[in-house]
């Protein structure tokens, strides 16, 4: 296998000709130090292909929709020689014919300042199996004040789905503690302050969420019922607009852990109730607007309604749900692409369910004329999937986002709003 210098890497790092893949975990490329790395994050134009897909039968397919063309020379690295070797056999046995292995990532690039890279603005705000294992375990993981947290195991009405299984110290928050069950939509300040006082959580508690990617009771209605860790990541946001500072999401959920090989635990736990939450609630109000505020950024045009559902929800093909009547979508809003229905978010994640390239997510934006320069608002059917975008937004760094959280449900139920069928062009 061709070995490439750190010098020779410089002179291509931003040529067309060239494309360079990061075989490291997802974590890594986010950010994280997994391996003491003087620097984190990638190199810059890095696209990320984990060693670990190696073997997925659609391989090929996911690199050609990182934009790898046949004529394109490619240049792999990651922490160790082999697994930049692994992953460049399987780019040749794929026909790519100039493939490269750069092995001085750690002791050259990553410990030179001088040499560009890039990382997610707030990485350490997705964080991995081990930093959660660490936690668990005593330890003081990396960005943790060493004071309170909680581990909230994330469901939808199914408190079995906490009792089969749940990571060692892990708390059962069913999401209709946070929301309504009539609407989905936040439950009251008053509500939301009683609901974490009870939980055991505080504005200054580290909070890390996760959930199950299914559940047993498909029949459910909503779509907690089929991804628990969609409605972790909701639960996230709505402890976020309450005030707790610090919250974190597993990145992959449950099934990161569970690919470490870390232990489950069916043993119950609850914190002790607090008094007072230490904030006022909520302290991030302006995360949420109501149907008056969508209105309003409708009529004016300073910024983009962001409608994060499935391209046959959006035309108004279907509605998405069993307890939404009305079919299409509100009128100047913004295809923003969840995937293929009200239950899924497949193009906001890899293939081993930890959250998408961050370059990815906001090139599909972009192309929808979305920018983080504008003020960006996210609605999906009640509010779930609106989350989640959200959260890409804000990993991102974008400081101008919301959530319209009565979203397409709300919106339906009232005649007087508009509704626009077929496709927006």
């Amino acid at each position: 296998m061709n070995e490439i210098s750190t010098k020779q890497l410089e002179k291509v790092i931003d040529s067309e000709s060239h494309r360079i893949f990061d075989v490291r975990p997802v974590d890594a490329y986010n950010g994280w130090t997994l391996k003491g790395e003087r620097r984190g994050g990638h190199i810059r134009g890095a696209k990320a292909i984990p060693v670990s897909w190696t073997d997925e039968e659609n391989w090929d397919e996911i690199v050609r929709s990182k934009g790898l063309m046949p004529n394109h020379q490619i240049v792999v690295y990651g922490y160790t020689s082999d697994d930049a070797v692994e992953v460049a056999e399987r780019f040749v046995i794929s026909g790519y014919k100039e493939v490269s292995v750069y092995s001085r990532f750690v002791d050259e690039w990553a410990a030179n300042e001088s040499l560009p890279m890039d990382q997610m603005e707030r990485f350490e705000k997705l964080v991995y199996p081990r930093w959660v294992h660490q936690l668990v375990s005593g330890e003081n993981p990396p960005g943790f004040n060493g004071k309170k947290y909680a581990i909230c195991h994330c469901h939808y009405r199914n408190k079995e789905d906490y009792d089969i299984g749940h990571i060692p110290g892990a708390i059962a928050l069913d999401t209709l503690e946070l929301e309504s069950p009539d609407t989905w939509n936040r439950r009251s300040p008053e509500e939301l302050e009683q609901a974490l006082r009870k939980l055991g959580i505080s504005a200054d508690t580290t909070v890390v969420v996760y959930g199950r990617f299914s559940s047993p009771r498909n029949s459910d209605p909503h779509p907690g019922s089929k991804a628990g860790h969609l409605g972790s990541i909701r639960c996230g946001v709505l402890m976020m607009y309450a005030g707790v500072r610090d919250v974190r999401v597993l990145n992959g959920s449950i099934a990161a852990w569970g690919n470490e090989d870390y232990p489950l635990s069916t043993d119950e736990v609850q914190l002790e109730p607090l008094s007072e939450f230490g904030d006022r609630v909520p302290a991030w109000p302006e995360i949420f607007i109501d149907t008056a505020q969508v209105k309003e950024l409708l009529r004016s045009g300073n910024g983009n309604l962001i409608s994060v559902r499935s391209w046959d929800e959006f035309i108004g093909k279907v509605s998405g749900y069993n307890y939404i009547f009305k079919k299409g979508c509100i009128p100047g809003s913004v295809f923003g692409n969840c995937g293929s229905d009200a239950y899924h978010m497949e193009n906001y994640r890899n293939l081993d369910l930890t959250t998408r390239e961050y370059h990815e997510i906001k090139g599909m934006w972009n192309e929808a004329g979305i920018t983080s320069d504008q003020f960006n608002v996210f609605y999906c059917g009640t509010g779930w999937r609106a989350s989640e975008a959200f959260l890409n937004a804000y990993l991102m760094g974008w400081n101008k986002i919301a959530v319209y959280d009565g979203g397409w449900y709300e919106w339906s139920n009232d005649p007087a709003n508009p509704i626009a069928v077929g496709k927006l062009l």
